[in-house]
């Protein structure tokens, strides 16, 4: 599979004079709730109302969706506000559903992404579509796996394509429910440039609060659209409560988005140092993400040297670890005065911490 400028047709041909916004509940929970929300998004900057009919949960026994029933008020929706309508689907018998009751844009869930066999059997039961079908991240931080999933529904015959970022499932804590690593989906842009990319900042934030901040990065980073879902009871949501927004808010949400038109070689040159400026930001943010762990091995070494009382320093291998970085820093264009200069820091700091535990 090949990246080629028609990857994007579908999406230039909406002819938008901003960002693709796809927005709904997560999950359809009742008609009344699904007019209502998709009557307060009418004739704003959102192109297709989303909401779950089926949903895969993590444990047995939560809200699962309203089934077969909920497509029907997506029809309803479509046709009392005109916007386009769209759904997961996480088999063949769902995908067959959904074409029955022409929803107009299909996308594969990261649970199923994960799976060859589920996005193959997708596939196959979607073969020759001319409908929009788009592909979440997989569940695990797998570029190689988003990419597979890609080009089985490539090459099932079907055109129009795109991905969307999600984020992705950490043991680790973080203030995300899903990490971003946004230098997985960056790569996945430099392998498919013309793939229309949209981000997913509600399943990556877990938290309305963040939502906007991670809009602003994702449209800084290029991305072509967003995925934000709405409720007009948060709160009371039956799936996904603490990461959905009002109408309301998401309305302001796309106001004050900050949009970087391409219109001159002035603003192509700007787009492009903010593109890249923004990808330094996600660098650094890890970078320092990466050092706090570091830091925290460090006071575990350094407490099991006062259990046993061992001295803080150990030469021998401090000179192993600096010797094999700067080996490993050519390998990454990185000068041995810089590796010299960043290690000789971070030891010191290690050395720091252990001195702290063994003053306890």
């Amino acid at each position: 599979m090949e990246n080629s400028k028609e990857m994007s047709t579908w999406l230039h041909d909406f002819g938008l004079d901003h960002p693709l916004v796809i927005a709904g509940p997560c999950s359809a929970e009742t008609e009344e709730q699904v007019l209502k929300i998709a009557h307060e998004l009418k004739d704003t900057d959102v192109t297709v109302y989303r909401a779950g009919i089926w949903k895969p949960r993590t444990r047995p026994g939560m809200f699962e969706g309203v089934g077969a029933i909920g497509l029907k008020w997506l029809q309803r929706v479509k046709k009392e506000t005109g916007m386009l309508i769209a759904t997961e689907v996480a088999n063949a018998a769902h995908v067959k559903l959904a074409l029955e009751h022409d929803i107009d844009i299909l996308w594969i869930g990261a649970r199923s992404t994960v799976s060859p066999f589920i996005v193959q059997e997708i596939a196959d039961a979607l073969k020759g579509t001319d409908k929009i079908v788009l592909i979440k991240n997989p569940v695990n931080p797998d570029l190689s796996l988003w990419m597979g999933g890609l080009e089985r529904i490539y090459s099932a015959d079907i055109k129009n394509l795109g991905v969307i970022h999600r984020g992705f499932s950490s043991y680790d804590k973080s203030k995300y429910r899903n990490n971003p690593e946004w230098q997985i989906a960056v790569e996945f842009q430099n392998n498919f440039p013309d793939i229309p990319l949209i981000c997913d900042p509600s399943h990556i934030a877990g938290k309305r609060d963040l939502i906007y901040d991670l809009s602003q990065t994702s449209l800084d980073l290029n991305y072509d659209g967003l995925m934000i879902e709405s409720h007009w009871d948060p709160d009371n949501a039956w799936s996904d409560a603490a990461q959905q927004v009002t109408p309301k808010r998401l309305i302001q949400i796309m106001k004050d988005l900050k949009i970087r038109e391409k219109t001159s070689d002035g603003e192509d040159y700007q787009n492009q140092l903010n593109n890249l400026r923004s990808q330094i930001d996600v660098a650094d943010q890890n970078l320092l993400t990466t050092l706090g762990k570091r830091m925290e091995v460090a006071k575990n070494i350094g407490k099991l040297k006062s259990d046993n009382n061992v001295a803080i320093l150990q030469n021998k291998r401090w000179n192993e670890i600096l010797g094999k970085m700067i080996l490993d820093g050519e390998d990454h264009g990185l000068s041995e005065e810089f590796i010299l200069r960043f290690f000789k820091a971070i030891h010191q700091e290690s050395i720091n911490n252990q001195k702290k535990i063994l003053k306890k």
